[in-house]
């Protein structure tokens, strides 16, 4: 990180930073392509599949848990974008972190965001495998061949170009949002005729029938908060990709803003309309919502669509954690905090080195797919929510911290701005903090990975000591550079 004085009359000195890892990118993301990411990152299979354990377990009262949980991630991604146009990087929040937190924040903001995604992707490999076995066609092939396969072919395509990517994502979201906005279409004229699904007759009335709106009570709508904030894992993508952007100035804070509604219509619209379409015990944990009303209504080959759907968004999730972790990788190695390989870029400006290693740790998860292809899903989703938590509230932090030098005059304030700080942030942090704590009552996977942080921290710390005078020296060779 170099520091540039800037001087303007009327005002206190600023100090300008530039992120030597943000040097070198293809600036090929257009308009398009950043309202998809941000579309993309905020609709997966939390909603495509998720939702219909979820509505079984908490009832109508889902809805209300969606809306808060999305109000909380919005919080996150407009404080993202406030620091956005402070300064666009493809480091993005680790970038950040090294500005405000110093590089052991970078440090531990990178690595656990290198641990989300990397966990992620084994769950996304392994998720794909199992969609692809819904097909006969792939039946006799063995999990981890499919899990495989499917790594090999997404890491090959990001490997090519950010604007591969950037297409890549484009049509997945466009398949994930044209089948919400089909089924949602169905729903509603289903809704207006009360046009039987199965021995069931839809209305609004379903929503207090069977028990009310919270049928269990409130301690299964507040335990499945945890799932539903890491349903929402991603959306700070946007982020990431605003490096690779022309003018983020003018794209990033009307893709941010279109995120909250986008929740309101698209998570929280769909589970009301689940929830009057169907009793909220109709709905089931293993299946999609959308694939239970769709089979009663007799509509041939439901499962099939749904489930390209859902495999999509499978692919969709690969796609951006081997692009997301390049960057972020990148942005470390440039400090000294990373593996200098992972700082490499190929002749399309692709930080290759890191996305390598992503795609390496990967391969674990075609092997976990061969020894436990049962259990390979639940060993690592744990380890990818704790992760984000943790990727969030750093976020938050690093958003609190730039405010409070703003007061001082160090840094200047866009005029987008995250509302309501300090109280936004402070809030954020608190509900994350109880969503970590939720994750004791999760038994045996959530309690087990809380009982896993202290090794987690240990490992922080020894890695650290491991590469601190790597990094003194990549400042001072920064600094020295600069002055020569």
């Amino acid at each position: 990180m170099t520091d540039r004085t800037v001087r303007d009359e009327g005002r206190p000195e600023l100090q300008e930073h530039v992120d030597v890892g943000d040097m070198g990118y293809s600036k090929s993301l257009k308009a398009r392509h950043i309202n998809m990411i941000a579309i993309g990152g905020a609709i997966g299979t939390g909603l495509f599949l998720g939702a219909g354990g979820r509505l079984a377990q908490a009832g109508p009262a889902l809805a209300i848990a969606y809306a808060v949980c999305g109000v909380f991630a919005f919080f996150v991604v407009r404080a993202l974008g406030e620091l956005i146009l402070h300064r666009p990087s493809s480091g993005a929040f680790v970038s950040y972190a090294r500005e405000f937190m110093g590089e052991k924040g970078a440090f531990v903001a990178g690595w656990m965001y290198f641990l989300n995604w990397a966990t992620t992707g084994i769950a996304d490999i392994t998720a794909i495998s199992l969609y692809a076995h819904y097909w006969s066609l792939f039946t006799p092939v063995p999990q981890w061949v499919l899990a495989l396969v499917a790594l090999v072919v997404v890491l090959a395509l990001n490997l090519v170009s950010v604007k591969i990517f950037g297409e890549m994502e484009f049509w997945f979201a466009i398949i994930k949002v044209g089948a919400l906005v089909v089924f949602m279409v169905i729903g509603i004229g289903l809704l207006a005729v009360a046009h039987p699904i199965g021995d069931t007759v839809p209305g609004p009335q379903l929503i207090f029938d069977n028990g009310g709106v919270l049928p269990n009570g409130l301690v299964p709508l507040i335990l499945v908060i945890q799932g539903i904030v890491f349903a929402y894992a991603a959306i700070e993508l946007v982020g990431v990709a605003a490096g690779e952007t022309e003018n983020p100035s003018k794209i990033m804070p009307k893709a941010i803003n279109s995120i909250m509604w986008r929740i309101g219509i698209f998570y929280v619209g769909s589970v009301i309309l689940l929830s009057m379409l169907l009793p909220w015990n109709a709905y089931q944990k293993g299946e999609s919502p959308f694939v239970t009303v769709l089979s009663q209504l007799g509509i041939p080959a439901a499962g099939d669509m749904m489930n390209l759907v859902v495999l999509t968004a499978a692919m969709s999730s690969l796609n951006s954690g081997l692009y997301s972790t390049g960057r972020i990788l990148r942005s470390m190695a440039a400090a000294g905090s990373a593996p200098k390989f992972t700082g490499l870029m190929n002749r399309s400006q692709v930080p290759y080195g890191g996305i390598l290693l992503t795609g390496a740790v990967c391969v674990l998860g075609v092997g976990l797919n061969y020894v436990v292809p049962a259990a390979a899903f639940e060993i690592v989703l744990n380890f990818a929510a704790i992760a984000i938590i943790t990727t969030w509230g750093m976020i938050m932090l690093c958003h609190l911290l730039f405010v409070r030098k703003a007061k001082t005059g160090a840094v200047s304030r866009p005029t987008y701005r995250l509302p309501g700080s300090p109280i936004t942030q402070l809030v954020t942090i608190a509900f994350l903090l109880s969503v970590a704590v939720l994750m004791w009552f999760d038994v045996p996977a959530g309690r087990v990975t809380l009982l896993c942080v202290p090794v987690l921290v240990a490992a922080l710390v020894i890695g650290w000591f491991f590469v601190r005078k790597r990094v003194d020296t990549a400042q001072v060779l920064e600094e020295t550079d600069e002055n020569h």
